[in-house]
């Protein structure tokens, strides 16, 4: 079968790369071996998020008496929440499959893809041809080698938000964003949660006062953190896991009732047959693509997660844009020097922008740095939610904003201002003469930019 264009995998670049392709008059092939909206929609950022807010929730209600309103025993229904995920993550999926059912020239294809050649894809028992073939099969759970864990004693973000039955004790390996957002969760939830790992500070792309403030607010709620400790061995005896530890100065162990592993990711590209159509890939297996998004193979492009770099959703939709602008807009659009702001779901929020701290001083800065605490902000502390802190880091030389980290109440809500001065290439005085709401988190940035100042 004959197509202008076949796309496998249907995440948020797919997805809309296939819709705007069939409103141009192409005739496009849409490959997916499971659910459409792939990641996000289906285990990532819906269900997730959709979780996290029952959390909060639960969170406030345990917690009222301390903004003076009594409640009864607050008791989690955790079959309630997972239905409540479960139908918002149906109703996405079913706007997908609309949209699918709308465009007489869109063609989808259920099944596992695979390359016969660089031109050609087979899906069960069909053999797709087109010149113009985009890869968005994102990424799933990297899970490590270690003794015992091949017996499948663990959990995976997906199966954990299956469960209908509170885990009494989560172990939590792995504390990045991933690790942190569902240990929290589950914490809110009722769970005791102890987080293992291996390095000494949790969120290690970040700079060490934020994740550090995090990991104080982590633990005054309630986590357990098992740093520095690689674990060797994991076994599952009488419904309990266990698992061993080496933290460098002897083993020990711990046990809990439910495993969570959340040890990073990896890219869908090992069973696509990518060696049948010459498409290369780094030792990971993440395909290498230029700027724009193309492979070395003309006519291929890889979209989304699957490319490595930021694992974010909004980062496929904008390779998506990329793709679409240059193929019909006539533009010369790339991902370098692309901005990608991104929050982390815990409470408070993590959002950022830009390059840390560690980061600018790597490359030579001369860097300016502002840095205030959330308990400096009106509205955080009527709120009386004034965990965290704002930090900004410019450029010396001209002021304008390198990068920026705001741990607090709705910190990935206030991170995209300071994303869209650094869009302008305004430096970041232009905050200081603007009129803000009273009373608004916003409103923070005064008290930010006031604290701007050299530092060494």
């Amino acid at each position: 079968m004959q197509y202008d264009a076949i796309i496998i995998g249907s995440g948020q670049a797919g997805n809309p790369l296939s819709e705007s392709l069939t409103d141009q008059g192409w005739t496009v092939a849409l490959i997916e071996k499971a659910h459409l909206g792939g990641t996000c929609i289906n285990t990532g950022c819906t269900p997730t998020k959709t979780m996290v807010a029952s959390a909060q929730v639960a969170y406030y209600a345990r917690n009222a008496a301390r903004w003076g309103v009594h409640t009864g025993k607050v008791r989690v229904n955790l079959p309630k929440i997972v239905a409540r995920k479960d139908a918002i993550v149906r109703r996405f999926r079913s706007g997908h499959q609309r949209k699918v059912n709308s465009r007489e020239n869109l063609h989808l294809h259920r099944g596992k893809a695979r390359f016969l050649g660089p031109r050609q894809v087979a899906v069960g028992k069909h053999v797709l041809e087109s010149e113009r073939i985009f890869i968005n099969t994102g990424t799933r759970p990297d899970i490590p080698a270690i003794e015992g864990l091949e017996k499948g004693a663990y959990l995976t973000n997906a199966t954990l938000m299956e469960l209908t039955k509170l885990p009494k004790h989560l172990l939590v390996l792995g504390a990045g964003y991933i690790g942190l957002e569902f240990g929290q969760m589950f914490l809110r939830f009722g769970s005791r949660v102890t987080v293992i790992h291996r390095g000494s500070e949790i969120l290690t792309r970040e700079d060490p006062d934020i994740a550090g403030e995090l990991q104080k607010v982590l633990e005054a709620g309630g986590m357990q953190f098992l740093m520095n400790a690689r674990t060797t061995r994991v076994a599952k005896k009488n419904g309990r896991i266990t698992l061993t530890l080496d933290d460098g100065n002897g083993s020990r162990a711990v046990t809990g009732s439910h495993l969570l592993m959340a040890t990073g990711r990896r890219p869908n590209t090992d069973d696509l047959g990518l060696d049948k159509a010459g498409i290369e890939t780094d030792k990971r297996g993440y395909i290498k693509v230029n700027g724009r998004l193309e492979t070395n193979m003309p006519g291929i492009w890889a979209l989304g997660d699957v490319k490595g770099g930021p694992a974010f959703t909004h980062i496929s939709y904008d390779d998506y844009q990329i793709v679409y602008g240059n193929l019909f807009e006539g533009k010369n659009l790339t991902t370098e020097n692309r901005l990608v702001p991104y929050s982390v779901f815990t409470d408070p929020q993590l959002g950022r922008v830009g390059m840390t701290e560690k980061d600018a001083r790597a490359a030579g800065r001369k860097l300016k740095i502002g840095k205030i605490p959330m308990s400096w902000v009106a509205r955080a502390i009527e709120r009386d939610e004034t965990a965290g802190l704002m930090k900004l880091i410019v450029d010396a030389g001209n002021d304008r904003i390198l990068g920026a980290a705001i741990l607090g109440s709705e910190g990935g809500e206030l991170i995209q201002t300071l994303g869209a001065v650094m869009l302008a290439g305004a430096p970041y005085t232009i905050l200081k003469g603007a009129v803000y709401i009273h009373p608004t988190l916003t409103e923070g940035f005064f008290s930010l930019m006031d604290d701007v100042k050299p530092v060494e």
